[in-house]
């Protein structure tokens, strides 16, 4: 009977450990540059082993780029459920992804994603990571897309292109997002969620293949 608190406890205390770690790293990477910090002075100063880091994170750009890429695990859960209805595979793509950046926490998510951002334009390292966790998030959205509606097999490229094309939107709508943070207020979820909707909104409609087939 105490085995559930004892566990929500450990998953707590696991959470913010990682946060922690998220945090840390990017106001070091941010202050001295990436390179200018080492694996074992960021586990120094959050006060764990790297044992512990490692637990949760592969490498440095990995926690560097946790705050972006948390929003698209979520994205791959919110495909999982999200009702298909009367859309393109596109537009069925936004919403999950709306539904995601629901989840994100407003007023810290935000500030980790420009920092985060900020310091792959100038780390290379960092923005090959992003494009393989971009393919690895894209082979995840097809194997939902395949195994809940049927789609993506038979060498159709259409859940390919739709997948690539709701990425695209993103990308141009956290660019200018990003760019709004020089602006009086910080830019915010809210913020994001309009600019991913004109995105979506611009793309060209010839993919019209839906997830009802």
């Amino acid at each position: 009977m105490t085995a559930a608190p004892d566990s929500s406890l450990r998953e707590r205390k696991k959470r913010r450990t990682r946060q922690a770690l998220i945090d840390t790293a990017l106001e070091l990477f941010t202050r001295r540059g990436f390179g200018g910090v080492t694996l074992d002075e960021l586990c120094e100063e959050v006060e764990v082993s790297k044992r512990t880091f490692f637990r949760t994170f592969t490498s440095k750009e990995d926690v560097a780029m946790a705050p972006e890429q948390d929003l698209w695990r979520a994205f791959l859960e919110e495909l999982e459920t999200v009702d298909p209805g009367p859309r393109t595979l596109v537009e069925l793509g936004r919403d999950a992804l709306l539904a995601a950046l629901d989840r994100m926490d407003d007023e810290g998510w935000t500030r980790r994603v420009l920092l985060s951002r900020r310091l792959a334009e100038r780390t290379p390292s960092m923005a090959a990571h992003g494009l393989q966790f971009c393919e690895a998030t894209n082979q995840g959205a097809l194997e939902i897309l395949h195994r809940r509606f049927a789609l993506g097999g038979g060498g159709d490229v259409r859940p390919r292109l739709a997948v690539d094309m709701l990425i695209a939107a993103h990308h141009c709508a956290v660019a200018g997002w990003a760019a709004e943070a020089g602006g009086v207020a910080p830019p915010t979820t809210r913020d994001l969620a309009v600019r991913l909707r004109e995105a979506v909104a611009a793309l060209p409609g010839s993919l019209t293949m839906s997830a009802e087939g």
